[in-house]
């Protein structure tokens, strides 16, 4: 490996050090407390250093949430099945198992306060495949509503509102009775 490459590796690997220690840091301490010195003193490494990657905080979060969102874009299926209904119902699936199995980041991507940030180009596909199952659905007529924005946000905000809960919210504290055992399937259906 010449210097190039290593200088390359050493660079790519500094940068997703860095991602790692803000994601951890602002999922434990929140975005608003978290600083890049906090974030450089986390890595042992200057504030000089982040800023050789990132312009700012907001760039170092627009950066985390792409890698989120590429993960959970990564977690949905993206084969088609023929019936459109079954295809919304498997993103659905697919979408609160990601919720269910990493809760932070899920709380990070969608339940941080990071009103000045833009959905990455990640999220928009990922929400794209809803889109596409729900026009799929609306074209052979398996919706009464023919809107399909308003469908596929819907479907995305009953099936987002669920999972938040659940991974806020102890099932045992849900007013009540506690949550229901099947309630993702029931939202989804």
């Amino acid at each position: 490996m010449g210097i190039a490459e290593r200088r390359e590796r050493d660079r790519v690997g500094l940068r997703r050090k860095i991602l790692d220690a803000a994601r951890e840091l602002f999922m434990s301490e929140g975005y608003e407390r978290v600083t890049m010195r906090r974030i450089a003193d986390a890595i042992e490494y200057s504030p000089t250093a982040i800023y050789t990657h990132f312009t700012d905080k907001d760039d170092l979060v627009r950066a985390l949430c792409a890698d989120e969102f590429g993960r959970l874009l990564g977690a949905l299926p993206q084969d088609a099945p023929a019936d459109p209904v079954e295809w919304i119902r498997r993103l659905g699936l697919a979408y609160a198992r990601f919720g269910f199995t990493y809760p932070n980041h899920y709380r990070f991507m969608f339940m941080t306060d990071k009103r000045q940030q833009e959905v990455s180009g990640e999220g928009q596909q990922a929400f794209g495949l809803l889109r596409a199952a729900v026009a799929k659905a609306v074209a052979e007529g398996r919706f009464r509503d023919e809107n399909v924005d308003a469908m596929a946000q819907v479907l995305w905000s009953s099936l987002h509102g669920v999972v938040a809960l659940l991974v806020t919210y102890d099932p045992q504290q849900f007013p009540g009775v506690p949550a229901m055992p099947d309630l993702v399937e029931r939202v989804i259906e």
